[in-house]
């Protein structure tokens, strides 16, 4: 078993969890781990960059000159590759850039990821993170009593914790996700991973 301390949202340490070293005590696997987050931003790209080619662009219907006599070479039409404002050659068309991957190498990408945290000291676990109502002032004193003001950080919340959601959203370098939003390019993008202890407990269930 993994063991690491939790603390409350003054920044004291209150219990020690342990943590299935299954899934926070592996050594990371990295080359996966890219391969991972290399399919995840691939699966984000849009693919609607578009080029027109020589039979798309409008004009260059009739032959510009002559074929013999004029002394430059034949040309059939003025939307010819080689012309400016011609179509062009081997152009990106609209396409899916996603790719397919094994959901074994998922979840090893996120014990890595998670084992790589916790072995850096940037893995933070809090009992509780709940707000009576939004309070962006509050969700920074937070981050100050947890010496974390200034980091890059990803804040990972139960789904129905709104209020949490609403008072990290607006601190500038702060990511706050939903437990089942969770995903190696999240976990891993970050100077520090804030979990609560419920989240940690419900990613070592789905990870195990």
């Amino acid at each position: 078993m993994s063991n690491v301390e939790v603390k409350n949202v003054e920044g004291q340490k209150v219990a020690d969890l342990e943590l299935a070293s299954s899934v926070y005590g592996i050594e990371p696997n990295i080359p996966v781990v890219h391969q991972v987050v290399k399919v995840y931003e691939a699966s984000l790209r849009q693919g609607t960059h578009s080029t027109k080619n020589r039979s798309a662009v409008s004009g260059g219907g009739a032959k510009p000159y002559r074929q013999k006599g004029t002394g430059r070479a034949r040309q059939g039409t003025i939307r010819a590759p080689q012309w400016a404002g011609g179509g062009v050659v081997f152009g990106p068309t609209p396409r899916s850039h996603a790719q397919r991957i094994n959901s074994k190498m998922v979840k090893l990408a996120m014990r890595s990821v998670l084992s790589g945290k916790l072995a850096d000291s940037e893995l933070v676990v809090v009992d509780s993170l709940e707000f009576e109502k939004p309070s962006t002032k509050q969700a920074k004193a937070v981050m100050k009593a947890l010496g974390l003001e200034g980091k890059r950080l990803t804040i990972v919340v139960d789904d129905e914790n709104v209020n949490a959601f609403l008072s990290f959203r607006n601190i500038p370098g702060a990511e706050v996700i939903g437990c089942s939003e969770a995903n190696t390019r999240w976990l891993i993008d970050n100077g520090a991973l804030v979990l609560t202890s419920d989240v940690a407990k419900k990613l070592e269930e789905v990870l195990a």
